[in-house]
C-alpha cells in the first residue's frame, strides 16, 4: 500500500476507509496533519516514518499522560522507537475514534497500560497507570501506603481468577462495566 507521503489516491482512499472506523474526510484531515509532519525530503519517501518526537508535538496527544505509550503500540518500527507511518497514525485515529468498537478500544487500552508488554497488567503497571494519571509531582504522587491500598483495591475489583494480574478479559470485563469509557477514549484531529 505505498505511496509517497505527499499524495493519497482514490483507491487508498477506499481501502482506508474500509480498513478503518474512519470517514473519507477524517483520513484526508489525518493524511494533512501528517505530512506537515515531514520534512521536506521526507515528503517524497514511500512509507516515511515520523520521529515519535515530533508525533508529540500534535496538541490531540500533547497533554495526553499515555502519549508515548500510544506511539510505542501503534508504531510498527522494527527499531521499536515508536515512530510511525503514515497507516500506523490511521490505526491509531481509528482506534480512538467514535466509531471504534468498545472491544477494539478496550484492547488497545490494555496495551497502552501494560507497560512492559506481557500480556497483563501486574503491580508493576498498575502502579505506573496511577502515576500517569496522577502525575508524578510531589503534589499529586500517593504515598507507597495510598499506592499499595489502590493497586489492592483494584486488583480486588479486576483480578477475577486471584492470579495477581489483570489480564484482557478480566480488563475488557470491567470497561463494560464502565458507562464512560467509550466515550472518553477518543483523540480527534
Amino acid at each position: 500500500m505505498g505511496t509517497t507521503a505527499s499524495k493519497l489516491g482514490k483507491d487508498l482512499l477506499s481501502e482506508y476507509q474500509e480498513l478503518t472506523f474512519l470517514t473519507k474526510q477524517e483520513i484526508l484531515c489525518a493524511h494533512k496533519r501528517f505530512t506537515e509532519l515531514l520534512t521536506k525530503d521526507e515528503k517524497d519517501l514511500p512509507n516515511a516514518r515520523v520521529p515519535m518526537e515530533r508525533i508529540l508535538t500534535l496538541p490531540e496527544l500533547k497533554s495526553n499522560p499515555f502519549r508515548e505509550r500510544i506511539c510505542h503500540v501503534f508504531s510498527t518500527s522494527e527499531d521499536k522507537d515508536g515512530s510511525l507511518t503514515f497507516e500506523d497514525f490511521l490505526d491509531l485515529l481509528s482506534a480512538f475514534s467514535d466509531s471504534a468498537t468498545l472491544e477494539i478500544k478496550s484492547h488497545y487500552a490494555f496495551r497502552i497500560f501494560d507497560f512492559d508488554d506481557d500480556g497483563t497488567l501486574d503491580r508493576g503497571d498498575l502502579e505506573k497507570l496511577v502515576n500517569c494519571l496522577t502525575g508524578e509531582t510531589d503534589d499529586t504522587r500517593l504515598t507507597p501506603e495510598e499506592m499499595r491500598q489502590l493497586i489492592s483495591n483494584i486488583l480486588e475489583e479486576s483480578d477475577i481468577d486471584k492470579d495477581g494480574t489483570v489480564n484482557l478479559s478480566e480488563f475488557q470485563h470491567v470497561i463494560s462495566r464502565s458507562p464512560d469509557f467509550v466515550s472518553s477514549f477518543k483523540i480527534v484531529l
